[in-house]
């Protein structure tokens, strides 16, 4: 927290090299770089969703084709290797381009060695906290 000089205090931003891979990782996926997200995830990753969990590369491509997803992080909050987002969700047709689904969503992410190991999603951020057993009070960046 920082006092900004009118007797508030407001947190301070602070990227950490979990979050940094968190972003680059988003940033790949809005692209559509299947390539560059297998290089940023650890080659037995952890993928879960509604429709459950597997793991490895192999899926992460596959689930990258298939969902034809968009995320955009609005918060984030971190504990050591743990980074939950916040992030605006929209599904795109395949065939159209156009949105067919948008919502605010959870993602649970565990970083090691500078690799997403896990990705799990959560219809929302109340799920993802809980799953990842943190507070709110753990936002290193605010929306």
């Amino acid at each position: 927290m920082r006092a900004t000089g009118n007797g508030e205090t407001r947190r301070q931003a602070t990227t950490t090299p979990e979050v940094r891979v968190v972003e680059e990782w988003h940033e790949a996926l809005n692209a559509g770089d299947a390539e560059r997200l297998v290089a940023l995830s650890h080659p037995d990753v952890e993928v879960g969703g509604p429709r459950g969990t597997g793991r490895g590369t192999g899926l992460l491509r596959e689930w990258v084709a298939r969902a034809n997803i968009g995320l955009e992080p609005r918060r984030v909050f971190q504990r050591e290797e743990t980074v939950v987002v916040e992030g605006v969700a929209e599904w795109r047709s395949s065939d159209s381009g156009e949105v067919i689904g948008a919502g605010t969503v959870g993602s649970v992410f565990v970083v090691r060695n500078k690799r997403v190991a896990s990705i799990v999603r959560y219809d929302d951020l109340a799920g993802a906290l809980e799953a990842a057993g943190l507070e709110k009070t753990r936002e290193t960046r605010p929306c």
